[in-house]
């Protein structure tokens, strides 16, 4: 009896081994990252869309060169290399969506809360997945497309380089700015629970409000579209932008700020609502 006394007492208990934390959460939440068919497609496509149409995009203005002084002082060769970034946006935010709607569609995120009780950490690392998965392909993509975009532009004496102000920055805030967008999908996934409805909730952010304020007499539409996530969060893809934006830095930090508020929201939902 003292013997198996003794064994009891040493045998650790279930919780030591069962214990739920944040890192073996976000491990989960990488294997189900990894393992979704609509993940590898959506970043396939976000990729090719970010190097494929700052390609031709470069290809196209290299035939249609700025030809006056006031043209060619506003000419934006790293712009024009980054072109893609806007078309891809859409594919890294339905990436976002899909992370979450598509265990609710299934019922897999039944499974989910009940081996996470807390819920938060599920979010949490849904988050940490994609914000630390997505620079790591849009950062080499986005200087890929700039690389060759400018050897294309240079055929006209239109290119610049790394070492020019502001470049660089607009390159890795490219990748930066994706990211964001992809988390921002993620927050409206959550909030909405439902894949068609986030995906309009995501059109309706990235372009929908500026289309709304576009409708808005000039001298009003100007100083409100700059405040807007699309043009707040662009600011940093640009190393000429519009005089009437926000600065790049600080466009981001807003840009960032409205994914803050998202996601915020969507935690405050999940901890409230059943799922």
């Amino acid at each position: 009896m003292t013997t198996l006394t003794r064994s009891l007492a040493h045998t650790p208990s279930p919780d030591t081994h069962q214990r739920v934390t944040q890192a073996k959460v976000i491990r989960s939440e990488w294997t189900k990252f990894r393992s979704q068919p609509s993940t590898a497609w959506s970043l396939l496509t976000a990729v090719a869309l970010v190097v494929g149409f700052g390609v031709l995009y470069s290809l196209v203005r290299v035939t249609r060169p700025p030809r006056t002084p006031a043209d060619v002082a506003s000419f934006d060769p790293t712009a024009v290399g980054l072109a893609g970034v806007q078309l891809a946006q859409v594919a890294v935010g339905v990436l976002g969506v899909l992370l979450i709607t598509g265990e609710y569609a299934t019922g897999l995120v039944r499974t989910s809360m009940v081996a996470v009780p807390r819920r938060l950490p599920v979010l949490w690392g849904k988050a940490a997945v994609l914000a630390l998965t997505a620079p790591l392909l849009f950062v080499p993509a986005a200087f890929a497309t700039f690389l060759v975009s400018q050897s294309v532009l240079a055929r006209e004496q239109l290119g610049t380089s790394l070492h020019h102000p502001g470049v660089a920055r607009a390159v890795l805030g490219s990748a930066l700015y994706l990211t964001a967008v992809g988390l921002l999908g993620l927050g409206l996934g959550a909030v909405a629970r439902n894949t068609a409805g986030a995906t309009a909730s995501l059109f309706g952010v990235l372009f929908g409000l500026q289309l709304v304020v576009g409708f808005l007499p000039a001298t009003v539409a100007d100083s409100v579209a700059r405040y807007l996530p699309t043009p707040a969060g662009a600011a940093v893809t640009t190393v000429r932008p519009d005089p009437a934006s926000l600065g790049p830095w600080t466009g981001f930090g807003l840009s960032c700020l409205y994914t803050a508020v998202v996601l915020g929201l969507a935690a405050w939902r999940l901890r409230r609502r059943d799922v």
